[in-house]
């Protein structure tokens, strides 16, 4: 059972970073794209459109995608714990993306807030037009780091086969003579089982009162 949750915990923590890279390039193309056109007019030339962009309306845009970045990276790292707070960290980040979105829709009036951000007087205000596009793209990007937030909880509650990889040399002699720091025996993995060999115990043979044999090495 340990060797097939090892690497059902690897495929999610796999997805979980792939999720997150696409939700930060969502995340960072939100940014880019216009949210709100505005249509002034001073009285002295043509009327002028004046675009305000995803990181003008929502400057949080670009930091939560740089967090997702950093977190697809921190994931292989960490293990435990340590995941599952990445995980409960990721969830906040969905939470404040979806938001920024769907603020976008329930708010009535963009206007006031959108001079603000452009600089323009009231009094040269012709009308102002909502780009839903942007809003849109950071809503899945949201829906992206739920999904990788999810996953990470679930690598972290099966586990990966990189513990096995980095355990220390003292944990992995441990396993190959069929024994844990807990003093239960598990499962052998492919790996402990070349561990063992390379100890000079053979993996297939039960040693006597479910005791582990002597090291042929003297440790």
């Amino acid at each position: 059972m340990a060797d097939r949750q090892a690497p059902s915990g690897t495929v999610a923590l796999r997805s979980a970073q792939v999720l997150l890279v696409v939700a930060a390039g969502g995340l960072w193309g939100a940014s880019r794209l216009p949210w709100v056109l505005i249509r002034s007019f001073d009285g002295l030339g043509q009327p002028r459109l004046v675009a305000v962009s995803g990181a003008s309306w929502s400057t949080a845009l670009v930091p939560l995608g740089l967090l997702c970045l950093a977190a697809a990276v921190a994931a292989l790292a960490v293990r435990g714990w340590k995941l599952r707070v990445l995980a409960v960290l990721m969830a906040a980040v969905s939470l404040a993306s979806g938001y920024l979105a769907i603020s976008m829709w329930v708010t009535r009036d963009i206007a006031v807030r959108a001079l603000g951000i452009a600089d323009i007087p009231v009094t040269s205000l012709l009308g102002t037009e909502r780009r839903l596009t942007g809003a849109v793209l950071s809503l899945v990007a949201a829906l992206c780091v739920m999904a990788a937030a999810a996953l990470l909880m679930r690598a972290a509650a099966h586990g990966t086969s990189g513990d096995v990889k980095y355990a220390a040399p003292a944990v992995r002699r441990a396993a190959a003579h069929g024994r844990d720091d807990g003093g239960g025996v598990p499962e052998m993995s492919e790996r402990s089982i070349w561990d063992a060999l390379d100890e000079g115990y053979d993996p297939t043979g039960d040693p006597p009162d479910g005791a582990p044999g002597p090291d042929p090495q003297g440790r």
